[in-house]
């Protein structure tokens, strides 16, 4: 894939979380510009807002405990929470698709997904290691409390173009000086 097809498949990708964002309706807007052009199908570009969406919670998680909490478990949770509210338009997606694939391909997908997502989220509580079989089951278990405690921001924060990492580094040094 070249620099230029990368840039632009990120520039189609921000413009579907934007869409999904503001009709929370939880359907993959195929009917965006440019959307079948750059994805191969909506296996694809599921796979793209799943990566969003695990990229965002890692992070989140990252965070969480670079604050050290004194409970793990609920460090992760408020990270799923943080990653919800940043991206529900992708997660009501995910969630719709995971519940309603359009075929055994999309269904397996998902299911392998959401398994590693489960392990991630027990591996980073402290309740066990990547090893360990248990570890779904109990990331299984911290998603749906994260679910059962879960109040959604009232608004969907807004995003600006993105301006790149050069633009980045300057604000950083910017705001260092």
């Amino acid at each position: 894939m070249s620099w230029t097809s990368h840039h632009r498949r990120g520039e189609i990708l921000r413009g579907v979380v934007a869409a999904i964002d503001e009709r929370r309706d939880g359907l993959l807007p195929m009917d965006l510009p440019g959307v079948t052009e750059t994805f191969t199908d909506e296996l694809d570009l599921l796979a793209a807002l799943q990566l969003r969406w695990h990229t965002r919670l890692s992070g989140r998680i990252e965070t969480e405990l670079a604050n050290q909490p004194m409970d793990l478990e609920d460090a992760v949770v408020r990270a799923w929470h943080g990653a919800a509210d940043d991206l529900p338009g992708v997660r009501e997606v995910l969630d719709r698709y995971h519940a309603l694939p359009v075929d055994d391909a999309m269904a397996t997908a998902l299911a392998k997904s959401q398994a590693k997502e489960h392990l991630t989220l027990a591996v980073m509580a402290g309740r066990g290691a990547f090893a360990d079989a248990e570890c779904v089951r109990l990331g299984s278990m911290i998603e749906a409390r994260a679910r059962a405690e879960y109040e959604p921001a009232t608004q969907v924060v807004e995003r600006g173009p993105f301006a790149g990492l050069v633009d980045m580094f300057r604000a950083v040094r910017s705001a260092a000086a």
